[in-house]
């Protein structure tokens, strides 16, 4: 019996052929369209992945160029600010000096035109002088001089 099981007839050859058949079958039908479809998809993958690598770079170039943008902006309003500033600086400076020129120019003519009065009622009095020292010594005295 057990030489039955075991014995290499022509259903052996058979069964061989048929099962050589069966996996060329199975790889042309089956296993190639397979490997092909996993083919693909790894492309298909490796691309995406690439595009995705791509727009991250991309993502990081245009945030750096926005942030350099925003840096250069703070620059070029703290340089305009600094200008405004200087700016309004020298016109104050400016104003006090012409306000100090004018100040000084009024005073020069106020005390040129008290030292006038003065001068004016100096002479206006002089011929009085002797009038009113007599009038002084009287009023000391008690008694005309």
């Amino acid at each position: 019996m057990v030489e039955q099981l075991l014995s290499v007839n022509g259903s052996f050859v058979i069964q061989m052929v048929n099962f050589i058949i069966l996996i060329w079958a199975l790889n042309f039908v089956l296993y190639r369209p397979i490997r092909g479809i996993v083919a693909q998809r790894r492309e298909k993958m490796n691309g995406l992945e690439e595009g995705v690598s791509k727009y991250e770079q991309d993502v990081a170039q245009k945030d750096q160029a926005i942030q350099a943008g925003i840096k250069e902006a703070r620059e070029k309003g703290q340089k305009e600010k600094e200008a405004l500033e200087e700016e309004a600086r020298e016109k104050e400076r400016q104003m006090m000096e012409q306000i100090n020129e004018k100040a000084r120019a009024d005073m020069a003519e106020i005390r040129e035109k008290v030292a006038s009065e003065t001068e004016a009622v100096r002479k206006s009095l002089e011929p009085q002088v002797d009038q009113f020292a007599d009038q002084i010594s009287e009023k000391i005295l008690g008694r005309a001089v």
